[in-house]
């Protein structure tokens, strides 16, 4: 039992450890230079579309979460008269 487990976590590694890693080229200074240009755009609208897109997505969210929670306040606040 002890050995079959020692060969099958031998295999493992030697899987792993032998896997060919793909190798990603280094893109900090492009980004640097794109989120360091003083272009009037807010850092936070810098990195395009997707950042525009969740920005308002969160706005849309706090808004109207506040407009709701507001609500249920209200609504809390002023009991139902009972019949």
């Amino acid at each position: 039992m002890l050995r079959s487990l020692l060969a099958l976590r031998q295999i493992a590694q030697r899987t792993i450890s032998t896997a060919s890693r793909r190798q990603f080229e280094n893109k900090v200074s492009e980004k640097q230079k794109l989120f360091q240009e003083d272009n009037g755009i807010p850092v936070h609208l810098k990195g395009g579309i997707a950042d525009a897109l969740l920005y308002r997505a969160t706005m849309i969210l706090t808004v109207g979460g506040t407009a709701y929670g507001m609500y249920l306040l209200a609504v809390a606040s002023f009991p139902k008269k009972q019949g």
